[in-house]
């Protein structure tokens, strides 16, 4: 394992651009009324349309919800964020990191406390911590980073094919998205191809000279990833964690009387998901959630069913790992300041 070393432009203890002293506060004040203002407004959204369906009728699927339910719902939540965080784990031991399974878990779970602030702050709040707690610069954990977020898109996108393998109806809309996932992840997960590609756009276009230069060492870091077993391994972990929300969802909508099939489900929740997340909103807030109502009512679901299912999985998926994350981010903010 080689020396870890500072970045030209960032010391070890602060992820770039994450402002330190007086300036933490407000930043910090910002991102929490951002996540409110979010939540407020999504709420608002779905007691809209609530309303206009009937109060009545939503609060009475909402009544067939049980603590069991709930508890199931929250367990197959779990098992993604766990199998997610183990990948992490794996990743990170790739790249060279001296950290072991628990503070890795910490800093892929913590991070979920800013998932829907802007600008990606939970992945600069990860390498923050990992940068206090081993001394090593942004730029030498990016690929981490990068490779996590391939892994997900690899995993949604062979989802999507899956589902429309196996489900009846959805090909117009789907099989776009899950061409774009899985092209991504292959560019990512593919260093020559990525460097490549990097270098012919600066050629052609003359363009974005140091991001092309970030993406080109990014590139290089890759290769640490490139191993098959490490690869297939990741692979299956991100399947399995986010069928299982993708069956929490059919199961929620088979309890609230709405059978469409599990591959049905599956593919609108992934699908969602990923809309959502290409609307740059943090989160997918509001994107994912009009995807979703969306779908179902094309699928022929009621909107006295859309709307409660919509807004029971976003809050068991989206908003318990943001709790998860402001659960276990005091203790990684503390643990990463006494390795300083």
């Amino acid at each position: 394992m080689s020396t870890p070393y500072p970045g030209p432009t960032d010391g070890p203890n602060d992820a770039p651009g994450e402002p330190t002293g007086p300036q933490a506060r407000p930043r910090k004040l910002r991102d929490l009324a951002l996540m409110g203002g979010l939540f407020a407004l999504v709420l608002l959204g779905l007691a809209g349309l609530a309303a206009a369906t009937g109060w009545e009728e939503t609060l009475e699927q909402l009544a067939k919800l049980g603590v069991v339910q709930v508890v199931v719902l929250l367990a197959l939540s779990l098992v993604n964020y766990g199998l997610r965080g183990i990948r992490w784990h794996i990743f990170a031991t790739r790249l060279g990191l001296p950290l072991g399974l628990g503070a890795n878990l910490r800093h892929f779970l913590g991070g979920f406390a800013m998932s829907v602030t802007p600008g990606r702050v939970g992945e600069l709040i990860r390498m923050r911590w990992i940068a206090r707690e081993t001394g090593w610069a942004f730029e030498r954990t990016a690929p981490l980073v990068l490779i996590d977020r391939a892994s997900d898109l690899a995993a949604m996108g062979l989802i999507l094919a899956l589902s429309l393998a196996f489900a009846a109806g959805g090909v117009d809309w789907a099989l776009p998205v899950a061409l774009l996932a899985i092209g991504a992840s292959v560019i990512v997960t593919r260093p020559a191809l990525l460097a490549g590609m990097a270098t012919r756009f600066y050629r052609a276009t003359g363009l974005f000279p140091r991001l092309m230069i970030r993406v080109r060492r990014a590139a290089g870091s890759l290769r640490l990833f490139s191993h098959p077993q490490t690869l297939g391994f990741a692979a299956a972990l991100g399947l399995l964690g986010w069928f299982a929300e993708g069956y929490a969802f059919h199961l929620l909508l088979g309890w609230f009387g709405a059978e469409i099939g599990f591959w049905k489900a599956v593919m609108i929740f992934v699908f969602a998901t990923l809309a959502g997340g290409l609307t740059g909103a943090p989160g997918g807030i509001g994107g994912a959630e009009a995807a979703m109502i969306a779908l179902l009512y094309m699928d022929g679901v009621g909107p006295e069913i859309a709307v409660p299912a919509t807004a029971v999985i976003r809050v068991t998926t989206l908003w318990f790992a943001i709790l998860i994350g402001l659960a276990i981010f005091p203790q990684a903010e503390t643990k990463s300041k006494g390795r300083r």
